[in-house]
């Protein structure tokens, strides 16, 4: 570790909360979240799942599985494919794509803060305490 990473952490509370959220259909199969947030982002900005399997170092099955099993428990496509032909084909996402990230970015935003406000309430000023001598018995 460099020094200025070092300081960089010194900067940091000594602890802090980490959530993950996701939704699930009724199964409990994953229907969005943060990894299939950024396999939409990918195939948004290099148009294609193969450009975005790369990026992702992911498969091009396993990324296709993945947004399948989605459009299946949604009932509804998130991605227009062109097939190949001349042009090469390519992907764009449709509007209901659109509108699941765009909302699960703002939960996602949301569900972190209230994390953080409630860890620091409830918890960070209870673990930055010194030890009491109790407390190693």
């Amino acid at each position: 570790m460099t020094n200025e990473n070092s300081e960089k952490n010194q900067d940091r509370p000594p602890f802090h909360i980490k959530s993950k959220i996701w939704i699930e259909d009724r199964k409990g199969q994953v229907i969005f979240g943060l990894g299939r947030l950024r396999m939409l982002d990918a195939i948004q900005r290099n148009g294609s799942l193969n450009a975005a399997a790369k990026e992702l170092k992911m498969s091009y099955r396993g990324l296709w599985g993945k947004i399948k099993a989605t459009e299946e428990g949604l009932g509804s496509p998130l991605l227009l494919r062109n097939t190949g032909g001349t042009s090469g084909g390519g992907s764009q996402l449709t509007d209901l794509a659109l509108s699941l990230m765009a909302e699960f970015k703002k939960m996602h935003g949301q569900v972190n803060h209230v994390a953080d406000v409630f860890f620091e309430d409830m918890f960070a000023k209870e673990l930055e305490k010194p030890e009491s001598p109790h407390d190693t018995l």
